[in-house]
C-alpha cells in the first residue's frame, strides 16, 4: 500500500474520531447552554422556562444533518417572543452555537412567499471603525417597517458591543407558521432582550 493511500486512511479515521468526540462533548454543553440562558433571561426579568426535550419547535429551521441539531428549546411568557431554540452546529474542529429566537404568526403562510432579512452594519471607517448606522436588507414590507423604528435603530446601536448586531437574520418558516430571530449564542442585557422583542413585534404583524 502506498504512503498516501496510509496517509489519506489516518486523515479520514481522524476527520471522523473528531467528530465524533465533538458529538459527544456538544450533548452535556448544549444543555448547560440552554440552563445558563434560561437562568440568565430569569435573572434580567423574563418569565423563561425550559421545555422538555422532545418538542416540535426544535425541528423549526432543521435541516437532516448530522452536524446541526437543537440543543433544546426555552419557553417564554407574555412576550412577542414565542420561545428560544438553541443550535449547535458541529464538525471535528468542534461546535458553534446559535440562538433562534422563535416568533408565531399566523400570516407567515407558504402561499405568501416571505423573503429573509438580514442586519447590515455601517461603519465610519472599513474593519475596525466603529458602527455607526444600521439597515435592515432582504423582503421589502419587513425591511421597511424595521428601517423606519428608530427606537429599534438605537437600542440595536446600543447593543453593539454586547454583540446583538454582528449576526442578526430573519428567516421565515412557513409550514411552522413561524420565524427565526436567528443570532450568535450570547447572554443578552434586557436593553437587547428588548430589541429581539421589538422585533419579533414586527414579524408578527409582517
Amino acid at each position: 500500500m502506498e504512503w498516501s493511500s496510509v496517509f489519506s486512511i489516518v486523515i479520514g479515521v481522524s476527520v471522523i474520531f473528531g467528530i465524533f468526540l465533538t458529538l459527544h462533548s456538544r450533548k452535556k454543553d448544549g444543555a448547560r447552554r440552554r440552563a445558563q440562558l434560561c437562568q440568565h433571561l430569569q435573572k434580567i426579568g423574563i418569565n423563561a422556562y425550559a421545555i422538555q426535550i422532545g418538542d416540535i419547535r426544535e425541528k423549526i429551521g432543521q435541516k437532516r444533518s448530522l452536524g446541526k441539531k437543537s440543543m433544546g428549546i426555552i419557553g417564554l411568557n407574555d412576550r412577542n417572543v414565542d420561545s428560544i431554540n438553541i443550535i449547535g452546529i458541529s464538525s471535528q474542529y468542534g461546535t458553534n452555537y446559535f440562538v433562534d429566537y422563535l416568533v408565531k404568526s399566523a400570516n407567515i403562510i407558504e402561499r405568501r412567499m416571505l423573503g429573509k432579512v438580514k442586519l447590515i452594519r455601517r461603519k465610519n471607517r472599513p474593519l475596525w471603525g466603529k458602527v455607526t448606522s444600521v439597515e435592515w436588507a432582504g423582503d421589502k414590507s419587513l425591511s421597511q417597517n424595521l428601517n423606519f423604528d428608530y427606537n429599534l435603530e438605537g437600542k440595536l446601536l446600543s447593543c453593539e458591543m454586547q454583540g446583538l448586531g454582528k449576526n442578526i437574520q430573519i428567516i421565515p418558516e412557513p409550514e411552522y407558521e413561524y420565524a427565526r430571530i436567528k443570532t450568535d449564542y450570547f447572554l443578552p442585557s434586557s436593553e437587547a432582550f428588548e430589541a429581539i422583542d421589538i422585533i419579533a413585534k414586527h414579524i408578527k404583524s409582517w
